[in-house]
């Protein structure tokens, strides 16, 4: 009868072992799944990387695949996590969205560093005005339009976003358009996907996320690409504080106002109804310890009422 016991124990304890070594239930409780907004992903993954070294027993999946995807990922049940870079619609909260802003950025206006009029284009800027004409009506075509020298006849290259996606959406929002699907121009997958096109292309125009356009290391563009300056003012010069030159001139912009709003915006993540366990846990953590993170990586953190505001949200 002892043995018998014994054998029975011995059977429990390796049963215990063989659910903790292949991931027993208490682990899957565990596993985060985010996805979205190219705008976001390199600060999720930031966020990712810390939370998992502070917390062993989370693993933390991100993937990046447009603001579009994130959001149907989320109100699907597909992910436990959406990043979303554009405003929400009605239809989505009565889905069941729960949104929490978490930091903000914003879309600026690219060109090639080949561009053969790049000297121009950093000394006038670009009007609202006339990137509407270029995306929106399709009025302006070349490169002489949008100089003011009709003598210049090269054609512009106009690139644009074809995966659903908040640059998409903040860009025509800005030009005085309302969906994305109202942009002229030849459609390229995802952020970087557009951005490479613009750099190989010397007479393109595309639009990034604030950071794909600047590289995090230099502080400046990404090689082979510039920003273009807006003029917000329109007075055909690029005055000191329409300065994009830099990716510290630029935050500074989206901090204190002078960018507008949109292109600029706050970053938000989205849960199918209220986050609760892991889930909540690590949106608590992102909205205190991890906002240590958000300037470090190139993003503009929320003022301390839009902190408190979101932090709110998980009570």
């Amino acid at each position: 009868m002892k043995r018998k016991t014994l054998a029975v124990l011995a059977v429990v304890v390796v049963l215990s072992m063989l659910l903790t070594s292949c991931g027993g239930s208490v682990k899957e409780q565990n596993k985060l799944s985010v996805s979205g907004a190219f705008a976001l992903y390199p600060l999720m993954v930031k966020w990712a990387e810390v939370y998992q070294a502070e917390n062993p027993d989370v693993i933390i999946d991100v993937s990046a695949g447009g603001a579009g995807k994130g959001m149907s990922d989320a109100l699907a049940g597909a992910v436990d996590i959406g990043m979303v870079s554009r405003g929400i619609a009605q239809e989505e909260l009565d889905l069941g969205a729960y949104t929490i802003g978490v930091t903000k950025d914003a879309v600026f206006g690219t060109v090639s560093a080949q561009n053969p009029y790049l000297a121009d284009i950093l000394k006038m800027g670009i009007s609202q005005k006339t990137l509407a004409g270029i995306y929106l009506t399709g009025q302006i075509t070349t490169w002489g339009q949008v100089l003011g020298k009709p003598e210049i006849t090269d054609e512009i290259h106009v690139y644009t976003r074809s995966d659903a996606c908040g640059a998409g959406e903040m860009w025509v929002k800005y030009l005085g358009g309302k969906n994305q699907e109202e942009l002229l121009g030849i459609g390229v997958n995802a952020d970087p996907g557009v951005l490479e096109a613009v750099i190989k292309d010397p007479l393109g125009i595309g639009y990034n996320n604030l950071n794909y356009a600047y590289d995090i290391t230099t502080g400046v563009p990404v090689a082979g690409a510039r920003v273009i300056p807006l003029d917000v003012n329109e007075n055909s010069q690029v005055d000191v504080e329409e300065l994009l030159d830099t990716q510290s001139q630029a935050v500074d912009a989206i901090s204190s106002g002078r960018y507008p709003s949109p292109p600029a915006r706050a970053l938000n993540l989205v849960t199918k109804g209220k986050p609760t366990g892991t889930t909540m846990e690590f949106i608590a953590w992102i909205l205190t310890d991890g906002q240590q993170y958000v300037a470090e990586a190139g993003y503009i953190a929320l003022t301390p009422d839009e902190l408190i505001e979101s932090q709110n949200r998980l009570k």
